[in-house]
C-alpha cells in the first residue's frame, strides 16, 4: 500500500474518532491517535494535512457535500461515508496537483474496504459531483471527437 493511501486511511480513522467523541478535546484526541502511528512519517504527514484541512474547511466542505448528496442530509450519512467524503473533498480543494480521478478512485477503494455495501457507488457519485462543481474534472469530449 502506498503512503498516500495509508495516509488517507489514517485520516479517515482520525476524523471518525473525532466525530464519535465530540465532547473530547480534538487536539488531545488527535495527539493520542497520532502517537499510535510513529514511524509512518510520509503517510502520517499526508493524513495530518487532510485532517487539519477538513477541520479548517469543514463548513465549506459540508456545504459541498450537502449540495451534491441529493436527498441525503449530513446527519443521515454513515460516519464512515461522511468522513471519507470530507477528506476527499478537502483533497479536491487543497491538493489540485492530485488529479480528481485519482482522489475519487482512492476514495472508492477505501469505501469498499471500510464502508457499507453501497458506500463505494455513493461516494463515487457525490465526489464526481463535487469535482464537477469545483471545476476539478477534465471536461468530457463529445464522442467521436479528438
Amino acid at each position: 500500500m502506498g503512503s498516500r493511501r495509508e495516509g488517507r486511511e489514517l485520516a479517515l480513522q482520525a476524523l471518525y474518532q473525532l466525530d464519535m467523541r465530540p465532547d473530547e478535546d480534538p487536539s488531545r484526541g488527535l495527539a493520542l491517535f497520532w502517537s499510535h502511528f510513529d514511524g509512518r512519517d510520509e503517510a502520517q504527514a499526508f493524513a495530518r494535512e487532510l485532517v487539519d484541512g477538513v477541520r479548517h474547511e469543514r463548513e465549506r466542505i459540508d456545504a459541498l457535500i450537502g449540495g451534491t448528496a441529493q436527498h441525503w442530509r449530513l446527519p443521515r450519512l454513515s460516519r464512515v461515508d461522511l468522513n471519507l467524503l470530507r477528506l476527499s473533498a478537502f483533497e479536491l480543494i487543497g491538493r489540485p496537483e492530485i488529479p480528481a480521478s485519482v482522489t475519487i478512485n482512492e476514495a472508492v477503494e477505501i469505501a469498499r474496504r471500510f464502508g457499507g455495501e453501497d458506500s463505494a457507488s455513493f461516494v463515487n457519485g457525490v465526489l464526481d459531483a463535487i469535482a464537477s462543481a469545483l471545476g476539478a474534472k477534465a471536461p468530457q469530449k463529445p464522442s467521436g471527437t479528438e
